[in-house]
């Protein structure tokens, strides 16, 4: 099955909105088996649109708008949509109650243009709207069909999940079935020559690489007709990638890093504080993004200057005149000094030179060390790490987050 979107508003080829519809629509298909070769954006004008929509048809069997169905004279996607298929629009009795009534749920009286939101075709399938005014609906002709949806994410986003989706699975007749493998500690290049034979014979399952900041995301994906023979066909390749990789695949149900580390230490029932000089909050940050971190999440400190990392950690004068803050001994005691202080079982800590200025000849921009303490004893890991500031700080924090996950998942 071929789905083709059009996201209707002028609002959106002037960029003055972000057109996430498009994007929450494309990766809710895709796990579906349902192909997208184009998308279209086009304006409210009806000749442009009637034309896109003639162009869609020609080459898909689905096609799914977004935007256009207000009460506003240039609202126009349902009316045109209709005329192409060869329908007329008839008022829906039950929907301009329902309008009427949400209307004076808020306050407010209905304005008589809003009437043309409970227009439709007669053998129309209706999407309800319990968070506007416009209800999306599902047009059938010649074996084609036109979904319409609101542009408002608050309402798109709803309506095409609990109405839309099950309408398009039951039509497709087969599905994809995704894993996400998470990769860090090895690059790009680097796991595509290591995977080389696998990407050469790949038929079904499909692996298609991503690259992020700092780590590499591998999406197996199977063409299946049911969730277990997709994972059937999947669990093979992730064993071989597994087998390649080895420790640097840390998840693949496209768990985040972060995410890894909270999950193991709300399992392993193992405490955590950090301590930050370069990252600024970011660990501490990548943790509380997550409900029930005050599990295991004692407190972080952001110690950026050398009095705070004294006075807070207790990391010595002399290590700071001699060695100086950005330096293995200093990362040392201030992951130390954190798991001290507050009383848990593991304790990161960072310190380097993000940039632009600072360094040193034998230190330069980019050199970050990350440190964990723990019963065990202390790991330091020095970084030379590149990019601009922004970047530096966040391949740091990802570094301390793989220290860290490695060490948990030894236990």
């Amino acid at each position: 099955m071929i789905a083709e979107l059009i996201c209707v508003g002028t609002e959106l080829l002037m960029g003055q909105v972000l057109n996430t519809n498009a994007q929450y629509i494309a990766e809710s298909l895709a796990p579906s088996g349902i192909d997208m070769y184009h998308q279209i954006v086009v304006g409210d004008n009806p000749k442009r649109l009637t034309e896109a929509v003639r162009i869609a048809f020609s080459r898909a069997d689905c096609v799914i708008f977004s935007g256009g169905l207000g009460p506003t004279d240039d609202d126009l996607t349902k009316e045109t949509v209709a005329a192409a298929l060869g329908k007329d629009l008839v008022l829906y009795g039950e929907e301009w109650e329902r309008i009427v009534s949400y209307f004076a749920s808020k306050g407010r009286t209905v304005a008589p243009n809003n009437k043309k939101q409970a227009m439709f075709p007669s053998d129309a399938i209706i999407l309800p709207n319990p968070n506007g005014t416009a209800p999306g609906c599902i047009m059938e002709a010649n074996g084609k069909a036109a979904i319409l949806l609101p542009g408002p994410p608050r309402e798109l986003v709803p309506m095409f999940r609990d109405y839309a989706m099950p309408y398009l699975l039951k039509r497709s007749g087969h599905r994809l079935y995704s894993r996400e493998v998470r990769i860090f500690g090895v690059g790009e290049s680097d796991v595509a020559y290591r995977l080389d034979d696998l990407f050469k014979n790949q038929t079904n399952p499909t692996i298609a690489t991503y690259a992020k900041t700092g780590e590499v995301t591998l999406r197996v994906t199977a063409q299946c007709f049911t969730e277990a023979e997709g994972e059937a066909l999947v669990s093979p390749v992730l064993s071989a990638i597994r087998d390649e990789l080895g420790d640097c695949v840390y998840d693949t149900n496209g768990r985040e890093l972060a995410k890894v580390c909270h999950d193991a230490l709300i399992e392993s029932k193992q405490t955590l504080a950090v301590a930050e000089s370069c990252t600024g909050g970011r660990l501490a940050d990548a943790f509380i993004n997550y409900p029930g971190s005050s599990a295991y999440f004692i407190e972080g400190d952001v110690t950026y200057s050398n009095d705070a990392k004294m006075r807070r950690l207790g990391v010595r004068r002399k290590t700071l005149d001699t060695v100086g803050a950005v330096s293995e001994e200093c990362a040392r005691e201030m992951a130390e000094g954190c798991r001290k202080h507050a009383g848990t079982d593991f304790a990161l800590a960072t310190t380097g030179y993000a940039g632009p200025d600072g360094g040193e000849p034998d230190k330069p921009v980019g050199t970050v060390f990350v440190a964990l303490a723990c019963a065990e004893g202390t790991l330091v890991k020095r970084l030379n790490l590149f990019g601009d500031r922004d970047r530096i700080r966040h391949s740091a924090m990802l570094h301390a987050l793989d220290l860290l996950r490695r060490n948990i998942c030894t236990k």
